[in-house]
């Protein structure tokens, strides 16, 4: 079935206006789960009770899609920048993904096509294509992306949304650092060059992703919300050269970004300009101790740095993206960050679990209300049985429903609207 249509039955009684509702996703990016479960971290739950196995427990929470990232080769990174947490090779995340799909989870991809980080301030070249012309690069993306997808795919891993790429705004497979050429690779707003080199890139990449698997949503991932000028100039240039995607996907974070307006100014624009693209916020965060390490916006006024701030922020987080229809996904980064316990070196300061405690922070509560239930209703939430109030199934007030999907009024659930096509 593909993974972005839903069918409900229900067990009390109910106004229905349509019989499929497009499902919204909610989840994080969990990449260094085995790390954390192998340094023996203890995973609880709000209340202090430890959580046998992680997956199923976030499902339970409501969660029902997961993000995995995919380098090429770590261990051939040689830069000074070298990460152990940029680790995640084929091998790594092949039982990985299959967990995250035996768990009842949605899986979405994250091809870096890099041994190491990829992000608007580095996207280097795998050591093992360095050298390649352009015309070599877009064949080897191709049969590499097919030869992962087949390989997760005989794995009982196949994917459910798949990104060609990790915050692409400035192109992508540069060169590398020691190379003063590879600067000559970038793509900027208000310049011609390297974008048709962009796009192809793409086209071969999204092509085998097709041919692989042909329900997954394609995601092209930015990170320039509170630029919309330039978010709006990457994906004109989409349209332009002819790329076949289905969703824009955003990393949004606060710290770095701005307050929830400067997100929902974004989203607006995006919105109507591409009213056929869905949209994903695939990377976000904040802080539930202490300033994240680069904080540009200090919104620790509104939003203090503790339990309490973190899930003010999470639940504004989610009254907004509610409010825009397109929107239908919702992942926090790194979100399964916990040192309780363990001998893990550093410090994360904006997971879904306290590393003082390894407790789920109240946030994670507030992440899951994003999910559309997926399973049969059957109960009726309202407050009084006569509120006029709409409110989503999880008991979030609306000032009005702004997409499909399943609402509670008068003490009724009700199901509006269709399926929105891709």
């Amino acid at each position: 079935m593909n993974p972005r249509t839903i069918i409900f039955s229900f067990a009390a009684p109910v106004i229905s206006l349509a019989g499929a509702v497009a499902p919204r996703y909610a989840g994080g990016d969990i990449s260094l789960l085995p790390e954390y479960i192998e340094a023996g971290a203890q995973y609880k739950t709000h209340d202090g009770k430890p959580i046998a196995e992680l997956l199923p427990y976030l499902h339970d929470e409501g969660m029902n899609a997961m993000r995995v990232r995919l380098f090429v080769d770590p261990d051939a990174y040689d830069g000074p920048d070298k990460d152990p947490n940029a680790c995640q090779d084929l091998e790594y995340v092949t039982p990985l993904c299959r967990q995250i799909k035996e768990a009842g989870f949605a899986l979405m991809l994250d091809f870096h096509y890099s041994d190491t980080w990829a992000d608007p301030a580095k996207q280097w070249t795998p050591a093992a294509w360095q050298g390649l012309s352009d015309d070599q690069l877009i064949d080897k993306i191709h049969d590499y992306t097919s030869s992962v997808l087949s390989h997760l795919i005989e794995n009982g891993a196949t994917p459910d949304f798949i990104q060609p790429g990790n915050e692409i705004s400035y192109g992508m497979l540069w060169g590398k650092p020691s190379d003063p050429e590879s600067s000559l690779k970038k793509t900027f707003m208000g310049s011609d060059a390297n974008w048709d080199r962009l796009g192809r890139l793409l086209r071969s990449a999204i092509a085998a992703c097709r041919e692989k698997c042909p329900d997954a949503g394609i995601i092209i991932h930015t990170e320039r919300v509170a630029q919309v000028d330039a978010l709006t100039n990457f994906y004109d240039r989409m349209r332009s050269l002819d790329v076949d995607y289905d969703i824009i996907g955003l990393s949004y974070y606060p710290y770095f970004h701005g307050d929830l307006p400067v997100l929902d100014k974004a989203l607006d624009t995006v919105e109507k300009e591409y009213p056929e693209k869905d949209i994903m916020i695939v990377e976000t965060g904040y802080s539930y101790k202490w300033e994240v390490p680069g904080t540009s916006h200090d919104l620790s006024g509104k939003y203090p740095y503790s339990d309490e701030g973190q899930d003010a922020f999470a639940r504004d987080l989610v009254a907004t993206l509610l409010d825009h229809e397109r929107v239908d996904g919702l992942f926090w980064w790194w979100m399964e960050y916990n040192a309780f316990d363990t001998d893990l070196s550093g410090w994360y300061n904006a997971p879904l679990f306290d590393s003082t405690t390894g407790c789920a922070t109240s946030a994670l509560k507030n992440i899951c209300s994003f999910a559309t239930p997926t399973g049969t209703v059957d109960a009726i939430y309202s407050p009084d049985g006569t509120d006029s109030t709409w409110y989503t199934v999880e008991g979030l007030p609306l000032s009005a429903p702004t997409r499909p999907g399943l609402y509670i009024r008068n003490g009724k659930k009700i199901l509006l609207g269709g399926m929105r096509g891709r």
